[in-house]
Formats: C-alpha cells, sequence, structure tokens
C-alpha cells in the first residue's frame, strides 16, 4: 500500500509539473512491477481527483487541470484491454461526460465494456442535460451511463432524470466519477439507479440495474 501512495505522490507531481514524460515513466515502471491495469487506473484516478479537489480549493490552476487530463488520455491507451470477441447486444447502452471535457473516465469505462463483451455509443463530452436527454431518446437507449468530474457537473444528473421521467422513459442510469467517490450517497440523491467506483465496476452494475 505504501508503495502505490508514493506512486500517487509521484505521479500527481509529474503531471501538476506538466511532465509527460515523467508520468509515462512512473505509469510504465507501476505496470511492469505488477502487470495490474486496475492499479494504474487508481494512481491516474486518485492524481486526478487530488489535482481536481486542489483547483476547488484555488490551489491548483485550471491549466493544470486541463493538462493533467490531457496527459493521462494520451498515456492510458496503451494499458487499456482488447476489445472481446462476441459483443452482447443487450441492453441498448450509451455513455457520455455530462457538462465536463475530460474523457479519460469515459475512454477507460468504454474499453473495459467492450472488453467484456458489451456494444455501446458514445455521445462523448461537454453534455448540457437537455442534449444527453435528447441523444439518449433519440437513440432508444436502455442504459445510460454518465461521467463527471466536479461536483456541479454530477449535481445536473438530477435534471437528467427529471427529464427523462417528464419525456415518459424509464431509462436506468449509472454514474460514475470523483463525486461519487467522495461521497457515496451523492448517486442515490440525484436519481441514479447504481453509481461506480471505478471502471471495472460498470459491467458488475450494468448486470444488476439491467435485471431490476
Amino acid at each position: 500500500m505504501n508503495k502505490i501512495r508514493a506512486s500517487i505522490k509521484e505521479f500527481t507531481h509529474a503531471l501538476l509539473q506538466i511532465n509527460r514524460t515523467e508520468a509515462a515513466r512512473i505509469l510504465n515502471r507501476c505496470y511492469k512491477s505488477e502487470n495490474d491495469f486496475c492499479q494504474l487506473e487508481q494512481i491516474i484516478r486518485e492524481s486526478l481527483d487530488h489535482i481536481g479537489t486542489g483547483w476547488e480549493k484555488g490551489i491548483f490552476s485550471l491549466a493544470q487541470v486541463y493538462m493533467s487530463g490531457v496527459i493521462c488520455e494520451q498515456l492510458v491507451d496503451s494499458y487499456l484491454p482488447q476489445a472481446a470477441v462476441g459483443p452482447k447486444t443487450a441492453p441498448k447502452i450509451a455513455i457520455g461526460v455530462l457538462e465536463d471535457y475530460h474523457s479519460l473516465g469515459k475512454r477507460i469505462v468504454s474499453s473495459v465494456l467492450r472488453a467484456a463483451g458489451y456494444e455501446l455509443l458514445d455521445f462523448g463530452s461537454g453534455l448540457s442535460p437537455e442534449k444527453i436527454v435528447t441523444k439518449t431518446i433519440e437513440h432508444q437507449v436502455d442504459l445510460l451511463l454518465i461521467s463527471t468530474l466536479m461536483l456541479p457537473s454530477a449535481l445536473k444528473v438530477a435534471e437528467v432524470k427529471q427529464k427523462l421521467q417528464h419525456a415518459g422513459e424509464k431509462i436506468k442510469i449509472i454514474v460514475g466519477g470523483a463525486p461519487f467517490r467522495l461521497d457515496p450517497q451523492l448517486g442515490q440523491r440525484v436519481g441514479a439507479d447504481a453509481a461506480g467506483s471505478t471502471a471495472f465496476d460498470a459491467v458488475s452494475l450494468i448486470e444488476k440495474v439491467y435485471k431490476t
């Protein structure tokens, strides 16, 4: 555990210094040591959570938050699992980032689900509640996965849920991202059917929610 904490500290420092080379070296060292993508996800997730929290407190700049996300997105692709053969076709799943523009979490979840054999639509990032609802109804989605980075965006899930209900839709919503990890009750408060802590939670949550 101390080894992981040290790696998170090192990786966070590299991100704040906008040092892509050092960040890549740290991830490569950790992956060679453990050959475990879950550990890499933890390092990336906790580092970005720390930087995002620091921005909210006025410690770090918005540029540091933005560039940290960009660096992580550039580095993560080579570690993502490959897609499985024989994708499942039901339920119909879509994923999108509500209001925020960082797509790292969405990309990891998408790759994990495709590796598990699921097909899904990617609605993109920076979506308003109106836009994500319109897309969801237009594509006749059964399960909507919503990723957020900041608390104000996470709170807008309640608006998405309300708009879907007003449209007479009974679409299930699964949420994820830093705000939902920091507050385990937040997902329930905004009306989500389930909330995940890691990308790998998505598979079990989809199976659980779709059966209910």
